[in-house]
């Protein structure tokens, strides 16, 4: 039994939430195969809603939030993993309602463990985490469903935050060129920087006029955001392009027709990157760690201590943060 500080989400009785860093054993983790020393963890939207009390993400309290983790194996019930073994892990269960990489350990199933890729150190890994995942995965099911370079440009919504940057860099290391469309114009150096051919305010992708079916404006894209935006993505996108949906910052609703389908022959493709199985999970790993490895991670990262974790939760929430945020323990 060893004992570790942890960020902990507190539910009082009068309904409201309560963010604390506090001492906790390896006693009281949940079961599992494989515990692990925590090194690093990534800040996601999601983290942000856990951490607000949000339970359509966590339901029962308290709470460590956290869907990403990096560290070393501290002990091993399982025959693929030993003690000392570099590891990551994201999504499944973690964070969500299985104590998170906010706290020191984790103890988790061996089922959700992935060894870390020979090209990453565990700082790196966090870097590109769930959005970096996310963003991986989105691409492989564009690509499946028939995108490639030859097409034409995508464009990629929400382009600053962490699957946005993420996005910025991957599509642009396969071959793409990238419409990165922000409302932070004091970004555009930024997204140019991780591959960006060209940036576009928040207007380029939001047509008021609402109209079904539009001049074709990009051949595919991811989108963030939600609401008009994405419904404007489908509108613009040309022939057989395909459209990533992984995000609602802006709106969870869809006011769309069917004509950019028939007419077009658009693909809408989900993006849920949790629940992905490990065959596709290592296959994407390793493209993250070799042909799609993002470039400048340094500049999309910000180093931050699990002290300063409720300055930028709050930032997260109001959308002031600039591509991934990496929690460092001890």
């Amino acid at each position: 039994m060893t004992n570790f500080k942890a960020y902990r989400i507190f539910e009082t009785e009068e309904g409201r939430f309560e963010r604390k860093i506090v001492e906790r054993k390896t006693s009281e983790l949940p079961e599992g195969e494989i515990l692990i020393k925590v090194a690093y963890a990534g800040l996601n939207f999601k983290d942000a809603l856990s951490s607000s009390g949000h339970k359509g993400i966590t339901k029962q309290f308290p709470h460590t939030p956290g869907v990403d983790a990096s560290g070393v194996v501290a002990e091993s019930n399982s025959a693929k993993f030993k003690a000392g073994d570099e590891v990551l892990v994201t999504g499944y269960d973690l964070g969500m309602n299985t104590d998170g990489g906010f706290g020191e350990y984790i103890r988790v199933p061996e089922g959700w463990v992935v060894p870390l890729p020979a090209t990453f150190d565990l700082r790196s890994a966090m870097i590109l985490g769930t959005a970096g995942f996310t963003a991986a995965l989105a691409l492989y099911k564009m690509e499946m469903a028939g995108q490639s370079p030859e097409m034409g440009e995508l464009v990629v919504t929400g382009a600053t935050g962490g699957v946005g940057s993420m996005a910025v860099s991957i599509f642009s290391k396969a071959g793409y060129d990238v419409i990165a469309s922000s409302g932070k114009t004091e970004a555009y150096d930024y997204l140019k920087k991780l591959g960006a051919t060209r940036c576009e305010g928040r207007e380029f992708c939001n047509d008021e006029k609402k109209r079904p079916v539009t001049s074709t404006k990009w051949a595919g894209g991811l989108d963030t955001v939600g609401g008009n935006t994405l419904t404007t993505l489908m509108a613009g996108c040309g022939k057989n392009g395909s459209i990533g949906v992984c995000g609602l910052v802006g709106s969870p609703k869809l006011e769309a027709t069917v004509y950019p389908f028939l007419l077009n022959g658009v693909n809408l493709i989900g993006v849920e990157s949790a629940e992905t199985k490990m065959e596709t999970r290592l296959e994407l790993w390793n493209k993250l760690s070799s042909i799609w490895k993002p470039e400048n991670l340094e500049d999309i990262t910000t180093d931050i201590s699990l002290q300063e974790l409720d300055t930028y939760i709050l930032k997260i929430l109001d959308g002031k943060t600039k591509g991934r945020v990496v929690v460092k323990h001890g």
